[in-house]
């Protein structure tokens, strides 16, 4: 290549140009680019003598320049030397041509790369930057070198001749000589092979980017060396051999096993970040269908939990089964999954009293939430835990009945947290072998029952949790196990507290036992070893996993190959049930929703036969539309007359107080001897009556009527095509508004005030007011007269006419008083106004003249007949000076002066009239302006109450019919999540 202008030039063709160009040329031709060097040299005269030199002239220009214009021709005539040497020289004009076609090309080239590479940075400014996730790819990758010591592997490795002696009778010695020969040859030369770039893995270590460089034990090839590998395996014996290669792969697996636990808590981390993105993408749309499917398949199992199955439609949907004997560590195992100190602890009580549903799903933040709250309790903070182990306990005692020590309602719980495994989790309380002092008495009995009532599910995984710290044979659970599940199909034995077993036992081999299963007489899926931490209340999760770590890292029972590392650890057991988990759905959970398809077909096919014309209406729908009458006829209330509760609480008033004011008001002042005596006789037992009694008695009144009319009205609903379903619940919602509605107190006090003043009234205005008193007197007075004829003659019992014509006979009682009461008349007619009571002479008088008669009488029963007697006696004389004071009005208004007739009986009944008038309207005006809104408010309350219980709403509203929509309304919803459910799983594949 030619460069022009103090640059660089070929010296071959430093002749060529011209010296008035002004270019001096010395550089080197070692020097020169080799692409000059190629293109230029080939026209040295000392490289090629039999060519002559050829020369071109030099310009000023670049390849981006324009190129130069072709000279002119020289004028005629002036031909000259230059003219002969353009046209002798005609091949260095040709490649001095061809050499400025490939300067465009060249130039051309380098602008097209100029503008690739600053589009290639503009778009790799575009990318996202990714410098936040470096952190994900594992550090183990670049400490390999550390890990694997290929030299003291290789020199442990025994010899083939010492292998032939241990096993002689070893089949196809030859073959596995061979093998056993090339892998000392690979462990040997592994090294230098990577050295020299046959390992992909150190290569990419070698070129990675802002790394260290690749330790030298990684660098350096390794060399075997057998002499000192032959001399250190002949000094020492074959068991130190065995022991320092297992200890060394012991080693390694660890190494490893820590080396995934670090992988696995960055890619938790990861996970956490990716969950809380809010930009949409592959990843993210993945975990949403992770952490739905989980909540879904809980949502199913909620329903279940309520659905009392028919048609032999039964629950055989998968969950996790945790049982144990007590204190065994079921809770702590949980826990361990959970990844959080959940569940109430004590020191060997009962904790665990009724069964707890955990649904363990993925999530951003750890937080735990109950199926029936909305708060979330954060997991990550010691207050929300704590409140959280007393909500669970509160709900498990909340749920235990009274007389009972466990429950077998089961409270549902969700976590969710990065990292968390999912899975459906039910804690069993743990089986006991004795009853204890303040258990009830079938509370091993009843444990039995619920564990058996989970496991006997054919699709259940049973999490059998057997204590390692105490004597296999104290076990239970074991046996109980062994019944569900005999070939142990669906079985995961764990081993809690192995730290205590290994530190207890004489015998380290029984451990080895249990977990291979030849111990207890029950078989398993596998077979796990775990510990729970050191059984301080106050550890954490993190505390109890490091110190499980460190156990299994230092025990001699991966040591001495007695467990296996996958068996161990409370990670591989959760990543053990969660697979078992899952794949047991796949293989159940379309089987059930056909069975569930069925079991709706068969109750679609019922309701269609017995109630064609009904709707099928739950109980839920049933309550709102039985509230929705209820209301209708609280509402009626406000529609009654004013005129029409006037009249009902007037008669019931008086009714309820008739005869306090006939026996301890009117007789008493009766029977005084003048007027003055009367009126302040009545003066004074109205004043105490208004005072203590009357009021409150109006009130009674009052409530008693606005009750009866509610009734009244719900039945008269009820004949228009109501539902006879809601007669209990309609009785139960009228009995408690009722038991709740008090009436207001102010009103009794004003109520006072108003009768008082009606009963001190005595002013009757006018003729009607006066006939009105006479009419209502004459009423009162016929009514108890006719109560009294009754009751005389149940006492002397039939007379002459109904013996004869009724065939009735009198009983002695009856013909002893009937001979009494013939001499009391005869004593009555002697003394017309005699008083109220029989002095004792008198009494000595009526027995001695029955005894003459051959009567023997008690005086008690001589008294009783008399007030009777006495009674009808009074009421007739009553009744008639009753009917003398019809024209009483005009000597009334003179105050009966110079008049011999005298009716302050009538102005008494005109007063308990007026006051009854009075009280009914401020009744009314209570009763319509605030009591029935209030009822109405009453039975509002009511029915939210009830509404919000369950159990009342069960037992209230009842029947055949209620039931079967009920579960049809269950089992169709319980499909349609099934095969929602079956659709997302099948995604997620």
């Amino acid at each position: 290549m030619l460069r022009v202008g103090r640059a660089v030039a070929c010296m071959a063709c430093k002749n060529l140009v011209s010296n008035n160009m002004g270019v001096r040329f010395r550089m080197p031709l070692q020097k020169l680019h080799p692409l000059s060097r190629a293109i230029h040299h080939r026209y040295n005269a000392s490289a090629n003598p039999q060519r002559p030199p050829h020369c071109s002239a030099a310009r000023h220009f670049t390849s981006m320049s324009r190129l130069p214009m072709r000279p002119p021709k020289p004028p005629p005539g002036h031909g000259g030397w230059r003219y002969q040497q353009h046209r002798n020289f005609w091949m260095l004009r040709l490649a001095s041509r061809l050499l400025k076609l490939r300067y465009i090309v060249l130039g051309s080239a380098v602008g097209g790369g100029y503008t690739a590479k600053k589009t290639y940075e503009e778009w790799k400014d575009m990318l996202p930057d990714m410098s936040a996730y470096n952190w994900v790819i594992p550090d183990f990758v670049w400490e390999l070198s550390d890990h694997i010591d290929l030299d003291k592997l290789t020199k442990i490795l025994p010899e083939l001749e010492e292998i032939a002696k241990l096993l002689p009778e070893l089949p196809d010695f030859d073959k596995i000589g061979e093998n056993f020969t090339f892998l000392k040859s690979i462990l040997s030369t592994g090294v230098s092979v990577g050295s020299e770039g046959a390992s992909g893995l150190r290569l990419l270590l070698a070129e990675a980017p802002g790394d260290t460089p690749v330790k030298a034990a990684t660098e350096a090839p390794v060399t075997a060396k057998p002499e000192a590998s032959d001399k250190q395996f002949k000094k020492s014996s074959d068991k130190e051999k065995v022991d320092q290669l297992q200890e060394e792969l012991l080693r390694t697996q660890m190494k490893y096993q820590r080396m995934l636990e670090r992988l696995e808590k960055e890619n938790k981390d990861l996970r956490k970040v990716m969950l809380q993105k809010d930009e949409k993408g592959i990843h993210q749309r993945k975990i949403k269908v992770c952490k739905s499917l989980i909540d879904m398949y809980s949502e199913v199992l909620d329903i279940l939990s309520d659905f009392d199955s028919n048609y032999n439609t039964q629950d055989h949907l998968p969950r996790v089964v945790v049982v144990g004997d007590q204190s065994a560590g079921k809770t702590s195992v949980l826990e361990m999954i959970a990844q959080a100190r959940i569940f109430p602890r004590g020191s060997g009580e009962m904790m665990t009293r009724s069964p707890v549903k955990v649904t363990l799903s993925e999530g951003p933040h750890h937080v735990a939430m109950f199926k029936d709250s909305s708060r979330e309790f954060d997991l990550g903070k010691e207050e929300d835990l704590a409140a959280l182990r007393h909500e669970i306990e509160l709900r498990m005692r909340k749920s235990v009945k009274e007389g009972q020590t466990v429950s077998p309602e089961t409270i549902s719980l969700s976590v969710k947290g990065p990292g968390i495994q999912r899975m459906v989790l039910v804690d069993l309380p743990g089986v006991i072998s004795t009853v204890t002092a303040g258990m009830a008495a079938d509370t091993k009995e009843t444990i039995f029952s619920i564990s058996k009532n989970y496991m006997q599910n054919p699709n259940a995984i049973i999490l059998c949790i057997q204590d390692g710290s105490v004597d296999a044979e104290r076990s239970i659970v074991t046996d109980l196990v062994s019944q569900m599940d005999p070939q142990g199909k669906r079985t995961i034995f764990v081993l809690t507290k192995v730290d205590l077993a290994e530190k207890n036992l004489a015998s380290p081999n029984r451990i080895q036992q249990i977990v291979e299963g030849k111990l207890f007489p029950m078989k398993a899926l596998g077979y796990f070893a775990v510990v729970t931490g050191k059984g301080s209340a106050g550890e954490s999760i993190d505390s109890i996993k490091d110190y499980e770590e460190d156990f299994f890292q230092n025990s001699r029972l991966l040591k001495d190959g007695m467990l296996k590392a996958h068996q161990v650890t409370t990670k591989n057991l959760s990543l053990a049930v969660s697979d078992c988990f899952w794949k047991m759905v796949r293989e159940s959970v379309e089987q059930q929703a056909d069975a569930f398809k069925a079991s709706r077909f068969n109750l679609e096919t019922e309701w269609k036969n017995n109630y064609p014309r009904l709707r099928e209406l739950d109980r839920n729908e049933l309550f709102e539309k039985a509230k929705n009458e209820i209301l209708d006829e609280v509402i009626s209330l406000s529609q009654v007359t004013p005129k029409h509760w006037e009249a009902i609480l007037q008669k019931k008033l008086w009714e309820r107080v008739s005869t306090h004011v006939i026996e301890n008001i009117y007789l008493p002042a009766a029977q005084t001897m003048n007027s003055g005596t009367f009126n302040t006789t009545v003066d004074i037992k109205l004043k105490q009556w208004t005072d203590k009694q009357l009021p409150h008695k109006a009130l009674e009144v009052a409530w008693e009527t606005l009750q009866e009319e509610f009734a009244r009205f719900m039945a008269e609903y009820k004949g228009k095509d109501q539902d006879d379903i809601f007669d209990k619940l309609k009785e139960a919602v009228k009995d408690e508004s009722i038991k709740r509605h008090k009436w207001n107190e102010r009103a009794m006090d004003s109520l006072r005030v108003i009768q008082h003043n009606a009963l001190e009234d005595r002013s009757i205005t006018d003729k009607p007011q006066w006939d009105a008193a006479i009419q209502f007197m004459e009423e009162t007075l016929q009514a108890r007269l006719k109560d009294t004829d009754s009751v005389i003659n149940d006492m002397v019992g039939p007379d002459w006419k109904q013996r004869w014509m009724s065939w009735k006979n009198r009983s002695p009682e009856q013909h002893t008083r009937n001979e009494t009461r013939n001499e009391l008349e005869r004593l009555l007619k002697l003394h017309e106004d005699h008083t109220a009571y029989l002095a004792n002479d008198e009494v000595t008088t009526v027995r001695k003249n029955l005894e003459g008669r051959g009567v023997e009488v008690d005086p008690a029963l001589i008294k009783d007949t008399w007030h009777q007697l006495y009674r009808r006696h009074f009421l007739q004389k009553a009744l008639q000076h009753c009917n003398l004071c019809r024209r009483g009005f005009y000597y009334y208004q003179r105050h009966f002066v110079d008049s011999e007739l005298e009716c302050n009986d009538v102005v008494l009944f005109w007063r308990i009239q007026r006051m009854l008038l009075i009280t009914a309207n401020t009744l009314r005006q209570q009763l319509t302006n605030t009591e029935v809104r209030r009822l109405e408010k009453n039975v509002k309350e009511v029915l939210e109450d009830f509404g919000e219980d369950n159990e009342r709403k069960v037992h209230l509203i009842t029947g055949r019919r209620v039931q079967l929509a009920e579960d049809l309304k269950k089992v169709r919803e319980i499909q349609e999540k099934l095969e929602a459910f079956i659709e997302a799983l099948h995604k997620e594949k």
